[in-house]
């Protein structure tokens, strides 16, 4: 059928970019056109491949070719979608929007877009004449708009309802908006069916593939929250489907154009939150939940109105017509709790949440710990050394073996068996002088190991398996384990064993230098003594030889090792190294950084602003003030310069003055000074006259 098209059978799909739009169109474009009609293996094959998301994203010729929009401008183009409708008006959408055999209409993530479907089903409606081939119109809706709807059967609360009670449905009181479009839907599609035909589909909430509404427990989970929240009593039950059933249900719509115009689409699970919940926290943290009121979850943060109404529902539904007449070969139909597995994979997948785990090797004191260190850091990696293993298993049997001895209830038996091996352990350590058999340490690290914590965001051992009969027993696959096959040298355990092993290398001398050169402090209680570091690493290197060594083990099982001379690396703190390294492991595989990291971030930013703020302004105040010091200093030294050039002027004229004031006194001032004292006694009318005829007069030079 698809071989014979003379052109691709186009599907029109809103928002792309978001997680409905996506998935679905991402599902459709890997679907042959007519596939669900057919009945053949190689079709059963390919539905298979499209279920477990093992299929090329690029549009594959003969199925369904995706046209869409996207809900952020700046979102970038899925490689599966053929065209992204980009338009300044209405009427340009509508001219790509008509040239589509298939349109759907996703109702469900965006309230807006009630109105825009409304406005495309209204146009094709009034061109139902114009139209040159059937257009197939489908409304993707929610049960949403069944939340108020009486049980079909009050005397039976537990019966569901099914798609023919569609026209006693009743919304929720934020829904009425929906049920409004999803009867203008109907109504429509009635004029004239062999140009435009409507189908409504009241979806499920829906689950999988990195997860949409339910996607705050699993992200709580997986950061190892010790409870996850249950809204209300949790005895709600709620109707769902996986993304990629409903994908299904689309692509047989598309395929069979059914007489039924309203469908239900949900799987058979008849879960209620709290199971819900409860299913994530097991797979994913500790297993346990709190309950959480419907007042104290309205004033929360981490939960919006539109998903609390959608978690707060309970309905009943059961999609009997999509189970009795469509061809899906369901991911989930037994729903999420009974496929939490398969569920979680898809998460992690999805969300690019794989565990990190490595393995650092290398002999005593070359710095394994303090890279270590780092790579968790940066990577959000649990740290795994011996002691802190040891340490933190010891402490866990005492508090479980504590709840034996104070008789409190232990309906697993778990608190007793603690109590026996914390006995064991206590035994053994004091006839081993406070250290371990290899039996319990390997039992603590696989352990570990396996906890939920590091199965999430992975893990690096340091310095830890020493041994290659500690790594067999270490990564000793359990019974439900699959074997890695010939190529893989043998069983091991996949959870456990590290993808990749970093291995540090340094000579004797080397390493005695930089243990001598450590200070006092840091070397005292520790075995980094000279005398202690001869020993261990006489120990590493008995161990370590070529042909019996831990290395040889992860190598025999294809993993291996990338070798880095310490030595040669001068950089504080290892740095240089520990960039090899990273860029070796790739990115981080996390969800970044929380908000509070990302607070405290921005407040050691704004703290380092101030302060260079501050230490700017000292600078300027500092500048000023020597500035203004040395115009000072040289306004005095300019000064003193000026008085020392005055002083020496007036010794100079001092010098020059001194023979007319000889003069002056010897020839001039005897006569005028008797003049004077003449000129006082006589008090004369014209005092100057009479001096002058009496300098005249007394003139020795005149005779």
């Amino acid at each position: 059928m698809a071989a014979e098209a003379t052109k691709p059978v186009r599907i029109f799909v809103n928002h792309v970019d978001e997680y409905q739009g996506y998935h679905i169109s991402k599902y459709l474009s890997q679907c042959a056109v007519g596939a669900t009609l057919e009945d053949n293996e190689e079709e059963e094959e390919e539905a298979g491949s499209v279920l477990s998301g093992d299929f090329p994203v690029k549009p594959k010729e003969g199925c369904y070719e995706i046209h869409g929009t996207l809900k952020k401008t700046e979102a970038k183009q899925p490689e599966f979608v053929k065209e992204i409708l980009s338009y300044d008006t209405r009427e340009q959408m509508y001219e790509h929007l008509v040239e589509c055999d298939v349109i759907v209409y996703d109702i469900t993530q965006d309230p807006d877009q009630i109105e825009e479907a409304m406005w495309a089903l209204t146009e094709l409606h009034q061109d139902i004449e114009k139209l040159e081939s059937q257009k197939v119109f489908i409304l993707l809706s929610t049960v949403m708009t069944w939340a108020k709807s009486k049980p079909a059967d009050e005397e039976d609360l537990e019966s569901p309802l099914t798609e023919e009670d569609y026209r006693k449905r009743k919304p929720h009181q934020n829904y009425k908006e929906h049920l409004a479009a999803e009867k203008a839907a109907v109504k429509y599609g009635k004029t004239k069916k062999s140009r435009l035909t409507t189908y409504i589909v009241a979806s499920g909430l829906t689950y999988g593939c990195g997860e949409n509404i339910f996607h705050s427990f699993f992200k709580a989970a997986w950061h190892n929250a010790f409870t996850l929240p249950v809204y209300g009593n949790g005895q709600n039950v709620l109707p769902m489907i996986h993304i990629r059933d409903l994908a299904a249900v689309l692509q047989n719509i598309a395929d069979s154009k059914p007489k039924v115009k309203y469908l239900v689409a949900v799987d058979d699970s008849q879960n209620m939150l709290d199971e819900v919940v409860k299913a994530v926290s097991v797979g994913l943290c500790t297993g346990k939940i709190r309950t959480v009121t419907k007042e104290e979850a309205a004033l929360s943060k981490d939960i919006d109105q539109a998903t609390l109404d959608q978690l707060m529902l309970s309905l009943r539904l059961d999609a009997i017509y999509v189970k009795e007449n469509f061809k899906i070969n369901w991911a989930c139909e037994t729903g999420i709790v009974e496929n939490i597995d398969q569920i979680i994979k898809e998460y992690k997948k999805e969300r690019g949440l794989q565990p990190i785990k490595a393995c650092i090797l290398g002999p005593p004191a070359s710095g394994k710990s303090v890279i270590v260190k780092q790579l968790c850091d940066f990577y959000k990696l649990h740290h795994i050394r011996a002691k802190d293993v040891i340490t933190e298993a010891i402490a866990n049997l005492q508090r479980s073996a504590a709840r034996a001895d104070a008789e409190e209830e232990d309906d697993d038996g778990k608190a007793a068996e603690d109590a026996e091996t914390l006995e064991q352990v206590n035994e053994n350590m004091a006839e081993n002088n406070d250290r371990l058999d290899d039996s319990f340490v390997i039992r603590f690290f696989r352990e570990k190991l396996a906890s939920k914590a590091c199965q999430n965001q992975g893990f690096i051992l340091d310095g830890f398996p020493k041994t290659k009969q500690q790594a067999e027993d270490l990564f000793a696959p359990d019974e439900d384990d699959e074997e890695e096959g010939e190529d893989g040298g043998g069983p091991f355990n996949k959870r456990l064993m590290p993808d990749q092993l970093f291995v540090l290398e340094a000579g004797d001398d080397f390493l005695k230098r930089r243990v001598m050169q450590l200070p006092e402090a840091v070397v005292a209680g520790t075995h980094n003594t000279e005398e202690g570091l001869l020993r261990r690493l006489g120990e590493y290197r008995a161990i370590n030889t070529e042909d019996d060594s831990v290395v040889m083990y992860f190598d025999e099982k294809e993993i291996h090792p990338d070798v880095f001379d310490v030595s040669k690396d001068d950089s504080t703190m290892h740095a240089a190294l520990v960039e090899r390294i990273k860029k070796a492991i790739g990115k981080p595989r996390n969800y970044g950084l929380t908000p509070e990291e990302q607070e405290e971030i921005r407040r050691r930013e704004e703290t380092e602003r101030l302060e260079n703020e501050k230490r700017e302004r000292d600078e300027r105040e500092r500048r000023e003030r020597q500035e203004a010091d040395e115009r000072k200093r040289r306004q005095e030294e300019w000064a003193a310069r000026l008085e020392e050039v005055k002083r020496e002027e007036h010794e100079l004229l001092e010098i020059r003055s001194e023979p007319l004031r000889n003069y002056l006194m010897k020839h001039v001032m005897p006569n005028l000074t008797k003049g004077l004292m003449e000129c006082a006694k006589v008090r004369p009318d014209d005092a100057i006259d009479y001096l002058a005829e009496y300098l005249f007069r007394n003139n020795p030079q005149v005779d």
